[in-house]
């Protein structure tokens, strides 16, 4: 376990996204009222970079193809609810958004039927056309999101494929997305594989946390979660209860519907609670939106 002010140094930071009322709702009803002033959160530590990945993805033949033709201008023919074989194939054009919105398509099966293989296609082309793109260019958001999808497909491969899982290729995907671009799904993603890894080491941990922590400041409620969890738990970090609750009330409040373990987390931890340590939640809650009204 490392200590408490090591930790503060590896994930201190400032928040990049508000929380909506009802998760005040929910500390308020438990806590009541409350005078005692927490200290708001420091500022966002510089990133790490730890790894310098390779980011080609095309070792398994699926590059970056050109063609000069038009970009398809909409997805569906006719409302048909069925990608046309022009639309497609114009996607090759370079458009990263149609491309995106492609992969998607087939990685999730909408409109079309299900074909990773190709959905990894028209990621790769994505991260090969354009992971040198600014990362304030309009399209940044998308690239890294198809180096996360990437990262995603690599981790646990794809059956019947020439795709087969490969954790460190997978750690390069995450890596750029998270470091270039700023990722924070990759830097959740990330801080996953270093802190879920059996014999990880005290340095993999910190790397871990640090991405964890990264990730959290910036809104990512699943490392809301996981970060409140462990520092409500005290697992390989200082307990931190109050603390914990915030973060797992913030993730709480921005959970899907399918994702009951933050849920389930954040009901345990308020049941475990005492009233000192809502109190103190609460107060941190408040000083995170009031950041970001400054």
């Amino acid at each position: 376990m490392i200590g408490w002010l090591e930790f503060a140094a590896i994930v201190s930071g400032r928040g990049t996204k508000a929380i909506a009322a009802c998760a005040f709702v929910a500390l308020i009803v438990a806590a009541g009222l409350v005078s005692n002033v927490w200290p708001p959160e420091n500022r966002l530590a510089a990133q790490d970079t730890k790894t310098n990945p390779n980011t080609s993805v095309t070792a398994l033949g699926y590059g970056a193809e050109s063609g000069g033709r038009p970009v398809a201008s909409r997805m569906y023919a006719d409302g048909d609810g069925v990608a046309r074989d022009d639309v497609r194939d114009d996607a090759a054009g370079g458009d990263p958004m149609v491309e995106w919105k492609l992969g998607r398509m087939y990685a999730d099966g909408d409109g079309v039927a299900r074909d990773d293989v190709r959905a990894f296609e028209y990621f790769s082309r994505i991260a090969n056309a354009h992971a040198n793109d600014s990362p304030s260019a309009p399209q940044a958001q998308i690239v890294a999101n198809a180096f996360v999808a990437l990262g995603r497909y690599y981790l646990n491969g794809i059956p019947n494929s020439k795709i087969k899982p490969d954790t460190e290729r997978a750690r390069e995907m995450f890596s750029y997305a998270a470091s270039y671009f700023g990722s924070a799904d990759a830097q959740y993603d990330l801080a996953g594989l270093y802190l879920k890894t059996p014999d990880a080491s005290r340095e993999d941990f910190r790397y871990g946390a640090r991405w964890l922590g990264l990730a959290a400041h910036k809104g990512q409620h699943q490392a809301q979660a996981l970060l409140g969890q462990m520092l409500f738990n005290g697992d390989r970090l200082p307990p931190q209860r109050a603390r914990g609750l915030m973060w797992l009330t913030l993730a709480r409040d921005s959970a899907t519907a399918d994702e009951t373990w933050i849920k389930e987390s954040y009901d345990r931890a308020i049941a475990k609670a005492s009233e000192d340590d809502r109190a103190q939640a609460l107060q941190m809650l408040k000083n995170w939106v009031q950041g970001k009204k400054n």
